[in-house]
């Protein structure tokens, strides 16, 4: 995701969640942390009594050494003000961003702080979904929140991020960018972005307000074909597609679409729960640690939905919305249209550091119900078609949208003969 990228499954061994996040982008939008690990960032629990001290520390007598003199340098050479802290700082997202890996990155007290607004769904800020490209860095508007700040402001899906206050952010990690533009409500902060066709950066002056997430937006289309669509897995996402789906329901939808094109991901734990409104009984995703260990999310039955269902995806579907679409697809239980998926098969834990501060790691992998690994593959629809963006912007037409419908009418069809 962020750095928005947020997701939390049961975890047996420590009695918590962990959480898987997608920044492909992504975003952003990550939840808490372990139920175990949060009496860390209370400061009832010393994160050392849980970790340790490792077999053989990075920060040996040479490597002192080569810091002090690094540091001796910068004092007396290095033009611009710093802090003692932001060198702190930099050491250690240093120390994580030599894994190698885009999804495991260490927060600063305030980017924790962040971290855990995003995961509730409710924020200061501006009021967009962000996602970035893990490989180019480039951070792109997946969409602004309906009557958002940035919504009223002009800013419009597809924008790519430049500048915050006129600074430019291009190549910064999400979570930094993100943490420049929130702010308390009623300041000001103005975004910089490229438009499409549009020559130079755009800019825009934008009053920050406080921000609730609505992550599911529905409604009953034509034929009474219901229409889900949720933009990402927050805490709050799960009570919001319930609500949508029982409304649904009550109006006696005869088949469902759940649209998760561009979802960068988030909650897992949120994910199994929409899942189990959907699935039979049986497994929804595994996953496995480095020590060959890992957990099974199994759906209940109970509230089984055997109506047409087709699920749009795209190659911005990441993570969680991946858990998701695999987890149809390998129960068969309904038809997967678009573009293949983004491919993010693996799963993070955030971990607070007990000063406000915390890491964010990669801990295992995960796999569909049939053992699939789709990690930088992605998962491959039932039925390729690509968005026609041209005729989407002229007059707002969907044509994945409007085949989904067709497939659902000729289920529906078939059903009745």
């Amino acid at each position: 995701m962020s750095d928005n990228e947020k997701s939390l499954v049961n975890k047996g061994r420590l009695q918590g969640f962990l959480i898987t996040f997608i920044v492909m982008t992504v975003l952003f939008l990550i939840i808490g942390g372990l139920a175990g690990l949060a009496l860390i960032g209370s400061g009832k629990f010393n994160v050392g009594l849980l970790y340790g001290k490792p077999d053989k520390s990075v920060i040996d007598k040479k490597t002192e050494s080569k810091l002090d003199t690094l540091q001796a340098i910068i004092e007396q050479e290095y033009l611009n003000e710093y802090t003692q802290e932001d060198l702190r700082d930099g050491l250690y997202k240093g120390l994580m961003e030599g894994l190698d890996d885009p999804y495991s990155v260490y927060y600063t007290e305030e980017e924790y702080q962040e971290l855990s607004e995003d995961s509730e769904g409710v924020f200061e800020g501006i009021g967009a979904y962000l996602s970035q490209d893990p490989d180019t860095k480039v951070v792109t508007v997946t969409r602004p929140i309906p009557d958002s700040p940035a919504e009223k402001a002009g800013i419009k899906a597809g924008d790519i991020l430049v500048e915050v206050d006129h600074e430019n952010v291009e190549g910064d990690d999400l979570s930094v960018t993100v943490a420049k533009i929130r702010g308390p409500s009623g300041t000001k902060v103005n975004i910089g972005v490229r438009r499409q066709n549009r020559d130079g950066i755009v800019r825009f002056d934008i009053v920050r307000a406080k921000v609730e997430s609505m992550t599911v937006d529905s409604k009953m289309l034509d034929n009474s074909i219901g229409y889900i669509q949720i933009s990402e897995f927050d805490d709050v996402t799960s009570a919001q597609f319930k609500k949508a789906f029982n409304a649904l329901e009550r109006e006696e939808m005869r088949g469902l679409i759940i649209d998760l094109r561009d979802n960068p991901g988030g909650s897992v734990k949120t994910c199994v729960e929409i899942a189990d409104e959907i699935l039979p009984e049986g497994l929804i995703v595994y996953t496995e640690e480095k020590d060959g260990e890992g957990d099974k999310y199994t759906s209940s039955g109970e509230n089984f939905y055997d109506g047409p269902l087709v699920v749009l995806v795209n190659g911005n579907s990441a993570s969680a919305a991946e858990i998701l679409t695999g987890a149809i697809k390998d129960h068969e239980q309904g038809t997967i249209l678009g573009t293949t998926t983004y491919g993010k098969g693996i799963v993070q834990q955030i971990i607070p550091l007990g000063d406000g501060t915390g890491v964010k790691v990669t801990i295992a992998s995960y796999f569909t119900p049939n053992g699939t690994d789709i990690h930088g593959i992605g998962i491959e629809p039932d039925e390729e078609l690509e968005l026609d963006v041209d005729a989407y912007l002229e007059d707002g037409t969907d044509n994945q949208l409007d085949r989904a419908v067709e497939i659902i009418e000729e289920k529906i069809k078939d059903s009745s003969k």
